[in-house]
C-alpha cells in the first residue's frame, strides 16, 4: 500500500493532553487555596471538572464559574479577582513549565521526518490555542507549516469529511495515500475514514473507548510507539526501534 502523508492530532495523541490540563487545574487550585480560598482540595477539584464538562475546555472563565458554584462561606471576605489570577498564573506557569511532548513521540516524529512522508496536524480547538500548543511542542521541527489544520483557523469541523479532503489536497496526493493518526473514534478516524484515508486509532487516554468509528480504524494502537511496527509491517517503512 502506498502511504505519501501522515497527519497527526495534537491532543491526547502526541501528548497527554488530558492528564496535562488537570495537573495544570490541580495547581491553580493549590495556588487559589494559597490565597485563602476555604474548602477540600478534592471537592474544589470536583467542581471545575463538572465546570469544564460543562462549558468545554475552550472556555475562558472555568476560575469564575468555580468561585460562583462554590459555597458562599468558601470566599467570604476575600478578593475573588485576586483569586481567579493566582488559579489563572499558576495554570500557565505549570503550562510553560511541563507542556512536553512525549518522548516517544518525538523520537518517531524525529525518525519520520527524514523519510519523504509529508507530516501535517488536523486538531480540533480554537486557532491560538492549538497554535501556542504546536510552538511550544516544537512540532515545527517535524511537520509542514503549511500541512497545519486547526478546526478553527479552517472553518471546517472534524466531523465534515471536507477537512480530510482538503489536507491530502494541501499535501498534493490522494486521500487514499494520506494516513490520520488520532484519539477521537469519531472524529478523527470515523470523518478521515469516510473521507477516503486510512486512519490510526490511538486509544491510550481511554476517554472514547464506549464509541466505535464506523467505518472502522484500519490500525489501533494504544501507544504512539505502536505506529513504527505498523509502519513497518503494512507499508515497508522501516524507522528502527
Amino acid at each position: 500500500m502506498m502511504l505519501r502523508a501522515i497527519f497527526f492530532d495534537i491532543d491526547d495523541t502526541l501528548y497527554s493532553s488530558t492528564d496535562f490540563a488537570w495537573l495544570a487545574r490541580e495547581k491553580a487550585v493549590e495556588a487559589m487555596r494559597a490565597h485563602g480560598l476555604r474548602g477540600e482540595s478534592e471537592r474544589i477539584l470536583r467542581e471545575l471538572r463538572e465546570v469544564v464538562e460543562e462549558f468545554s475546555s475552550n472556555d475562558d472563565r472555568h476560575f469564575d464559574r468555580l468561585l460562583d458554584r462554590l459555597p458562599r462561606a468558601t470566599v467570604a471576605g476575600l478578593n475573588r479577582a485576586l483569586l481567579v489570577t493566582a488559579g489563572v498564573i499558576a495554570y500557565h506557569e505549570t503550562k510553560w513549565e511541563k507542556l512536553r511532548i512525549a518522548p516517544a513521540a518525538e523520537r518517531l516524529l524525529a525518525d519520520l521526518a527524514k523519510t519523504d512522508l509529508k507530516l501535517g496536524i488536523i486538531s480540533a480547538g480554537l486557532t491560538k490555542k492549538q497554535m501556542e500548543k504546536i510552538l511550544r511542542l516544537r512540532l515545527l521541527r517535524f511537520v509542514d507549516p503549511a500541512l497545519i489544520l486547526i478546526t478553527d483557523q479552517q472553518g471546517i469541523a472534524k466531523t465534515n469529511l471536507k477537512l480530510y479532503t482538503r489536507a491530502a489536497r494541501l499535501a498534493r496526493v490522494k486521500p487514499a495515500d494520506c494516513m490520520m493518526v488520532g484519539d477521537h473514534p469519531i472524529r478523527d478516524i470515523q470523518s478521515a475514514k469516510r473521507a477516503g484515508l486510512l486512519a490510526t486509532w490511538h486509544t491510550g487516554s481511554g476517554k472514547y473507548k464506549h464509541l466505535r468509528p464506523d467505518p472502522p480504524a484500519d490500525h489501533v494502537i494504544h501507544k504512539i510507539g505502536e505506529l513504527r511496527s505498523v509502519l513497518a509491517d503494512t507499508y515497508g517503512l522501516e524507522l528502527g526501534s
